[in-house]
Formats: structure tokens, sequence, C-alpha cells
């Protein structure tokens, strides 16, 4: 008990003192993550709005295939990425493994079918009068997709913020592409396995406690747009 107290006295002070190497870690885990997020968001919303509204062939295969893809393990979407980007692999000429946008690229890849799926929720959950309204009214087909999505804006706010919620917990796919490099590819989930297989418990108890703060602040705001 006595070492839990100790440490988490350490862990408190190295946050209150703005630790370089913990603000480096946290930056990293915050700057993929967002980049990550806003690029599964412009395939994901696009994605959900399809299948929420479409009624194609082929649309329960789809809608199976991307709840699949919610649980399928990081560390195979991570395996996954890596062969694409590996030196052997058809991506590898372009040098990314190891670095920030391969991180990137997987986390991506692992926040397309959270964000597609929330918003098809959202969407299966709207007024389904208002695509037939706005064109009855002479409005064209953007026009329509563009006040449904404003009538179901809370829920694609929800989606986004479910796959920050997800990417940013993940250890997978970081470690895997990421290579776990200091003060390059190092973000908070790989520094806290990394650190406490060291013996760096403190430090990486910081790094839990902001990791999860950020994970309640997510919650509380992704509880909030539910609710409204």
């Amino acid at each position: 008990m006595d070492f839990f107290a100790e440490s988490f006295g350490i862990a408190l002070t190295l946050i209150r003192d703005l630790d370089v190497d913990m603000l480096q870690i946290v930056w990293v885990s915050v700057y993929t993550t967002t980049i990550s997020v806003l690029l599964a968001s412009m395939i994901g919303i696009p994605i959900g709005v399809a299948v929420g509204i479409g009624r194609f062939f082929g649309r329960r295969v789809l809608i199976t295939l991307l709840n699949t893809l919610m649980a399928m393990p990081t560390v195979v979407i991570g395996l996954l990425v890596y062969g694409m980007l590996s030196r052997q692999g058809p991506l590898g000429d372009w040098g990314m493994l190891f670095s920030p946008a391969a991180i990137i690229i997987g986390q991506t890849v692992l926040a397309i079918p959270i964000v597609a799926n929330y918003t098809m929720a959202a969407i299966n959950g709207a007024d389904k009068r208002i695509v037939p309204t706005v064109l009855t009214l002479g409005g064209g087909r953007r026009q329509a997709f563009w006040q449904l999505l404003l009538e179901v804006r809370f829920g694609v706010m929800a989606a986004v913020i479910a796959g920050f919620g997800r990417v940013i917990a993940e250890v997978g796919v970081a470690m895997m592409l990421g290579g776990n490099i200091r003060a390059y590819t190092r973000t908070m989930t790989t520094a806290i396995a990394l650190d406490t297989s060291m013996g760096e418990f403190s430090f990486a108890l910081a790094l839990g406690i902001v990791l999860m703060t950020v994970a309640l602040m997510v919650n509380l705001l992704l509880n909030l747009l539910q609710h409204r």
C-alpha cells in the first residue's frame, strides 16, 4: 500500500510540474488520434449516411461487415497495415512504417467502422420524411442529405467522439506500427506498457491518470450529445 501511495504522489507531482517527457507522449497521442478521427470521419460519415438511407442489394451484408469490423482486435488491424507498409509490402517504398503517419493510417482504419455505425444509427433514428420533403420542395439530393445531417448532427458528433475515445485508448496499432520510439511515436498507451515493464511505475501511473481524464471527458461529452 505504501508503494502505491508513494507512486501516486510522484505521479501527481509529474503532472503538476508538466514533465517534458510526459507532455511529449501526450502530444503524440492527441495529435495522431485527432488526425485519425478526422480522416475516419471524412470516410465513415458518408458511409453511415449511405447505408442508413439506402436500400440496395447487399446492404445487410455491409451492415454485418461494419459490425464485425467494430469488434476486430486492434492487433489484427496493426498486423494487416504492417504488412502493407513493410519493406516487402505494396506500400513499402513510402517508408512510413514506425512513424506517426503509420499510426494514423492504422487508427483511421480502426475508427472508420465506429464512426460509420454510429452515424448509421443516427440516420435510422431520424424522421424518414426529411429527404422526400426537401426533394418535393425543389431541393436537390445534396441539399436533402445536408438537411438530414443537420437533423442528426448530435448523433454524428457522438459518432466522431466515440471514435476518438476508442482510438486514443488503443495500444496494438500504436505499438506495432509506431514502434514505441521515444519522442517520436511513443503514445500514452504504449508508454504505459513499456514503463510498467521497466519498473517506472510512477511515470506510467501519471500517464494513466492523464489517459483516464481524457477518457472521462470524452465519455461525458458523448453522454451529453446522446442525451441531446
